[in-house]
């Protein structure tokens, strides 16, 4: 063992400190092919890591509380877009980690749930997905469409972190789990249900994911500036030509959910016409429950803090998403 930086740290004074999970995680995190290297910075790496999966476990059960697979379940057919896309990488994580237990490459498996945690989950689905847990009704099937997602990602990634992060995994399980005299560890890999055109569903979220990120980029430009303070107070152009522009267009309202911007406008350009993004502050209202900035917003006597689709959720029929 050698130091990297930093004054060489005993594995029993981590325990202390840390946690038995960090230094499990540490362990399985390091190459050990090479030398295993440890220092206060590397464990402070660890721990952050840790925490990015553990925050996303929570997440997972805080949403999942009153969903019951034995009522609640739906095929993917009838799922959001968006819902089978998550359930695609979460596929693709379990199989790119059960190739690396094979191989007992555990610093990649572990890469890989940091990975698929902060930045497939974290990042994109997580954050897109909020809007729709939060104000679809509690029974609708846009929610119960994002839950059946979120159960399936979260029995994936628990039985993947297990044999490294035991603790937290059957921690996870206790709650999972009716049967107390049933272990984790008594189960193997988890088995998903098929989406239909898999290929198709990556190949069209990457390209939406590609378009995500250069509306963040405008809009992080518009935060620095102090034009808006999140993302929901600006509306977003985006400038588009050919098969990028049929597939934003395909999209229809549910561009804005993805964008998680409060309106969306696509203009078709021509093909030698550079595609862009716009975005500037919204001059409208914003809706109490969504936080949406919506032109109906003020204009309802009976409900004038909210937006229509929030007034549908509560006390209509509810509103209609497809994509996200």
């Amino acid at each position: 063992m050698s130091k990297s930086k930093g004054n060489v740290v005993a594995p029993q004074q981590v325990a202390d400190s840390l946690g038995a999970e960090i230094l499990r995680m540490w362990v399985a995190a390091t190459d050990y092919s090479g030398e295993l290297s440890i220092s206060d910075e590397i464990l402070k790496r660890v721990v952050e890591g840790y925490r990015r999966i553990r925050n996303t476990l929570r997440f997972l059960l805080a949403n999942t509380a009153d969903f019951d697979p034995a009522k609640h379940a739906l095929p993917t057919a009838a799922w959001l877009d968006i819902d089978r896309y998550a359930l695609a990488l979460a596929r693709q994580l379990q199989g790119g980690c059960l190739a690396d237990y094979e191989r007992f490459e555990f610093h990649r498996v572990v890469q890989q749930l940091q990975n698929f945690c902060s930045e497939d989950m974290g990042a994109f689905y997580l954050d897109v997905l909020k809007d729709r847990l939060y104000t679809a009704g509690a029974d609708s099937m846009p929610r119960r469409s994002a839950q059946n997602a979120l159960h399936h990602i979260l029995q994936v990634v628990v039985r993947l972190m297990a044999p490294i992060l035991s603790f937290t995994a059957e921690e996870v399980w206790r709650v999972l789990s009716r049967d107390h005299d049933d272990f984790l560890m008594l189960h193997g890999a988890y088995e998903m249900p098929q989406v239909v055109d898999e290929r198709e569903v990556l190949a069209r979220w990457q390209a939406l994911r590609e378009v995500k990120m250069e509306a963040q980029k405008v809009l992080e430009d518009l935060r620095v500036a102090g034009s808006i303070g999140s993302s929901l107070a600006a509306e977003v152009e985006v400038h588009a030509s050919g098969a990028k522009h049929a597939l934003l267009a395909s999209l229809g309202d549910d561009l804005r959910f993805v964008l998680i911007a409060s309106k969306t406008t696509l203009i078709r350009v021509d093909d030698q016409e550079q595609d862009k993004v716009i975005a500037i502050p919204s001059r409208h209202s914003k809706c109490a429950r969504c936080w949406h900035y919506r032109e109906e917003v003020g204009k309802s006597l009976e409900h004038p803090e909210l937006c229509d689709r929030c007034t549908s959720n509560l006390f209509g029929a509810g509103e209609a998403r497809t994509w996200a």
